[in-house]
């Protein structure tokens, strides 16, 4: 197992955690140590090597279970630093990076360190729930939007859903279900129990729509999630042409209401954190909503003596810089940039306005601070905002120093598809929504689907390999610091449930039905997933109602209201069991790593740090398969034995201890169809 003529490769390992790299987010004019793994009197050098191709011999140091630890130390200075490791033996060279072991070096895959880069340790593996607030609970029916209460986007009247469990419409926008804070309130000892650590809100803001992404007002917590005191109307002056709206007007601009629902969400916060939960906001900072009171497309309120005029109804508003205008023929045929050219969504303009810019730079601090607390910003379409990327990232940084002097450890994570790097340097995000690193690959290996359910690919289905290819290479755009708080999501309100893409069906509730999203599923495929999300590092991401079996295809059919009554309870045991798991190791949440075997419908990997090791296995085919896993290459003594923590298979799971003894490092064992295994290893007697 150990000694080979040639370097045994499968021993070679280093990271970025404390183990491998201590401290492990350094800042300007600390000692770094660097260590890295070899098997022992197997290699006759190991070189730190820095971008540059500046190199210094490793030290030999301790020897633990088979291994020796290589060992460096250099000053940090001001600037990032990347670097890689060069292994010698004899006339033999290799090379490791953050993908692993390479013939040649791999520069675009070097370790990088970034001096005062610092995420939350809150956040490290921390376990989010995400509430899209009007499906969650309806604690509150008196703040629930009545039927015709205003009219939407195209005067279309907005609508009360009397009945809880009535799927979505293919249009879904304007209809209301009534879930409100008071609902999120009467359940936080549920998510308590459920294990969560973090809860997630979508946009809660003053807005018209249910999913609250176009916003009205950044000041105010939505009184039909908050609190409604003044249900008053006002009468219709001559002349006024948007007569529907008023009932809208009076219930939600009315400042009573306004700071009555702001006094409540403070109230939910505290018993949030009383808890040991914290909250963090959605801020849809990209654009606003035609609705909002600076734009007032809808009028709604204009001639209000508390408002100024919106910038859609006078060329004099104070807000007329605030949007970036095509045609200015005030008070007719007014044009403006709309995200992705849709006019109810205008796009800010802040490279035209220092107020727009300080106000939301004031949001951001704002809400972290007394009386609200919010421990950070989930941003909507980060990317997108401003008008080049220069001055993107320069609003990031901004934003990143208002928050963080406000409110120091406050998380700022980002909704981003593709590559982050340029924005977790330290000085923006501090993470973003796993999608690349986390969603996407595992989705691809367990149904073969895309997260939308829109495509199937067989060819990216089940195979183990690709699986780690991708991954690896996916987290390798991360600082560590970044990966152990990305979240890492199976579903939520943009992607389809994932107990609905493992029934491999394409498709979307407009050409299938809502029936169709709940035929066919299988809940074994979701409890593989379940397993490896709470033990893959990240911060595992619930999305209400995934725990409790709720499908649905994508937007708008994945915001079904949670089933409150009708919870599928043996799920719902199944992610506790997983979340104290989770939470039970630290390995799980900040220890590495390591890919172990794979195959066609079969991944292996290990978790571990000093104290602990702990194996993960899958078999996501539908026989059983018998699999050998090399455990001894995290550190697992060879003649030892491993204790099963949980397996699940079928319709079912066992969380029964079973003691699996090893030979010469292998773990060997069947496993049951569509079936993922926990271990860890036994203490030493």
């Amino acid at each position: 197992m150990w000694q080979t003529d040639r370097i045994n490769r499968r021993a070679l390992f280093s990271d970025e955690t404390a183990d491998y790299r201590y401290p492990m987010e350094p800042d300007a004019g600390d000692t770094v140590r660097i260590r890295f793994r070899a098997a022992d009197a197997d290699v006759d050098h190991v070189y730190l090597v820095f971008a540059g191709e500046e190199q210094r011999e490793m030290k030999r140091g301790t020897v633990r279970t088979g291994f020796v630890f290589y060992e460096t130390e250099f000053l940090l200075s001001e600037a990032s630093c990347s670097y890689c490791f060069r292994i010698e033996k004899g006339e033999e060279t290799c090379w490791y990076s953050k993908i692993g072991v390479s013939e040649f070096p791999k520069w675009e895959y070097m370790f990088r360190i970034t001096p005062g880069f610092h995420t939350p340790d809150w956040a490290k593996g921390a376990i989010i729930y995400q509430i899209f607030v009007d499906r969650f609970r309806n604690g509150c029916p008196e703040n629930d939007v009545r039927d015709g209460e205003y009219l939407y986007v195209d005067k279309q009247p907005v609508h009360q859903v009397r009945d809880w469990r009535q799927p979505p419409a293919p249009l879904d926008v304007n209809n209301f279900y009534g879930g409100d804070l008071q609902g999120v309130l009467e359940k936080l000892d549920y998510l308590k129990d459920l294990g969560v650590e973090v809860i997630y809100f979508n946009p809660i803001f003053v807005s018209p729509s249910n999913h609250k992404y176009d916003i009205q007002d950044y000041d105010y917590i939505d009184p039909h999630y908050g609190k409604i005191i003044n249900d008053v109307s006002r009468e219709v002056k001559e002349g006024e042409e948007n007569r529907e709206a008023l009932g809208y007007i009076t219930r939600v601009t009315d400042k009573v209401n306004l700071e009555a629902s702001n006094a409540f969400f403070a109230e939910v916060v505290e018993e949030a954190h009383s808890r040991g939960m914290r909250v963090i906001l959605d801020g849809v900072f990209n654009h606003c909503g035609s609705f909002n009171k600076w734009m007032d497309r809808e009028r709604i309120y204009e001639g209000q003596e508390e408002y100024e005029s919106g910038a859609y109804i006078s060329e004099e508003s104070p807000y007329r810089k605030f949007f970036r205008f095509t045609s200015k023929k005030w008070p007719y045929n007014v044009h403006y940039d709309g995200w992705w050219g849709h006019d109810t969504l205008p796009k800010l303009n802040y490279e035209e306005s220092s107020e727009l810019y300080d106000y939301i730079m004031n949001i951001g601090r704002k809400w972290v601070s007394d009386p609200y607390n919010v421990d950070g910003w989930r941003l909507d379409v980060a990317a997108d905002l401003g008008h080049s990327e220069e001055f993107n990232h320069q609003f990031w940084r901004d934003f990143r120093k208002n928050v963080k002097t406000a409110k120091p450890d406050a998380l700022i994570l980002a909704e981003h598809y593709g590559n982050p790097e340029s924005w977790l340097a330290g000085d923006q995000w501090d993470t973003v929504m796993n999608y690349d690193a986390f969603m996407e690959p595992l989705t691809w290996f367990l149904t073969g689907l895309e997260k939308h359910s829109d495509e199937r690919r067989d060819d990216l289905y089940a195979d183990g390999g690709l699986f780690f290819r991708t991954m690896l290479h996916q987290m390798s755009r991360f600082h560590i610091q970044s990966l152990l708080v990305a979240m890492n999501e199976l579903s939520n309100h943009d992607h389809s449930r994932f107990l609905t893409r493992t029934n491999r069906m394409v498709g979307r509730i407009g050409s299938m039905g809502a029936k169709a999203a709940e035929q066919g599923v299988r809940k074994s495929v979701l409890r593989m997933a379940v397993t490896v999300q709470m033990t893959w590092p990240g911060a595992p991401t619930i999305y209400y109602g995934d725990e409790a079996g709720l499908c649905g295809w994508t937007d708008p059919d994945n915001r079904r209201t949670y089933p409150w009554g009708h919870e599928d309870m043996e799920l719902i045991e199944f992610h506790k069991c997983m979340t104290r798991i989770h939470k039970a190791y630290p390995a799980l949440r900040t220890g590495s790593v390591k890919p172990l075997a794979e195959g066609w419908h079969f991944i292996a990997y290990g978790r571990f740090n000093q104290e602990q090791r702990l194996v993960v296995a899958l078999n996501s085919s539908e026989s059983p398969m018998w699999v050998e896993i090399p455990v001894w290459e995290i550190g697992v003594r060879p003649d030892g034995s491993m204790k099963r923590l949980v397996l699940t298979s079928g319709d079912s799971y066992d969380e029964r201890e079973v003691s699996a003894p090893l030979q010469n490092g292998i773990l060997a064992m069947e496993l049951p169809p569509e079936s993922s295994v926990l271990f860890i290893e036994s203490e030493e007697d």
